[in-house]
């Protein structure tokens, strides 16, 4: 009797062991040195990658945004004044995505994907993250179809093609917003996805320009990105690669896409205030160095791939 019993608990023992998971989770946390204007300075996440989104307590989320020896830079997304000095923080390993498809058409987001109006909650079953790398030459297709923007003196002397990239530049009030506008109406049938992206425009603002679209039934193909002014400078800094990450989803899915950032020197503003915080070294006019290459990157997204 005693021998069946032992053989029964050494065979339960030996199921257990096989069966046994390791219920070790390995976290990487910082503490808050400091935080102030959506900044918040983070001691010691050694593993922190640039880009990576990290928690914060009260479900504030922050990206790596500067790497230095000792701690890192991190733009919070989200109400900063909830963080204080000595808070503790997570590493995620996931870099900073956004909600992207079919599901956005016809709404007002932010930045994060998060609705603005009052369609209620966005089911989006598909992310992308914000950073990604332009495709590269042998990708691209010969820009050959043009894109009609329904003015005919720019269709006529210097017509727009599919996959090109144009700039807008005029005084105040000369009607560079009117232009962009009357280009997305235009597109109406044409089965083209319009994005309009509004980085520090007043609330107001972008409150008429979307009631204007939904008269002209415009707001059936278009999504609007908007981080008003009074927002922070972390949300303005990443509203336009918010707004090109939801039209590559389209683009790769074989779609034509019109994408407006309306304006990119209230996005360079944004950027330089961020990487004064972070004490980036400044140059000309107190803007950073990268800041070129922050708008290259932006515009080198926009392309018009091959058939393959």
């Amino acid at each position: 009797m005693s021998k069946i019993k032992v053989q029964e608990m050494t065979e339960i023992i030996k199921k257990q062991i096989k069966s046994f998971e390791q219920d070790v989770k390995l976290e990487n946390i910082g503490k808050v040195l400091s935080v102030g204007d959506g900044i918040a300075i983070v001691y010691g996440l050694q593993q922190a990658m640039m880009g990576e989104l990290l928690e914060f307590p009260h479900d504030v989320k922050g990206l790596v945004f500067n790497l230095e020896e000792h701690h890192v830079g991190v733009i919070l997304l989200g109400e900063s004044d909830k963080i204080k000095e000595g808070d503790l923080v997570k590493t995620t390993k996931r870099i900073f995505e956004v909600p992207v498809g079919e599901e956005l058409l016809g709404r007002v987001v932010n930045p994060l994907g998060e609705p603005l109006d009052a369609g209620g909650p966005i089911n989006a079953k598909h992310f992308l993250p914000v950073e990604r790398r332009a495709q590269g030459v042998m990708q691209r297709g010969s820009i050959n179809a043009s894109m009609e923007t329904g003015i005919k003196v720019i269709d006529a002397l210097v017509p727009i093609g599919r996959g090109q990239r144009e700039l807008i530049i005029g005084d105040r009030q000369t009607g560079k917003t009117t232009l962009a506008v009357d280009t997305i109406l235009n597109q109406k049938g044409k089965n083209t996805i319009c994005i309009y992206v509004a980085i520090g425009q007043k609330e107001s603002s972008v409150s008429t320009l979307v009631q204007l679209f939904e008269q002209h039934q415009a707001m059936e193909y278009t999504i609007v990105v908007t981080a008003g002014a009074s927002r922070e400078g972390t949300l303005l800094y990443l509203a336009p690669f918010a707004g090109v990450t939801m039209g590559e989803y389209f683009m790769e899915k074989g779609k034509d896409v019109l994408i407006v950032y309306d304006d990119l020197s209230k996005h360079a503003v944004a950027y330089r205030e961020l990487s004064l915080l972070l004490r980036r070294p400044p140059g000309r006019e107190a803007y950073p160095g990268d800041v070129f290459y922050l708008h290259s990157r932006l515009l080198e997204l926009s392309d018009r791939l091959n058939d393959k």
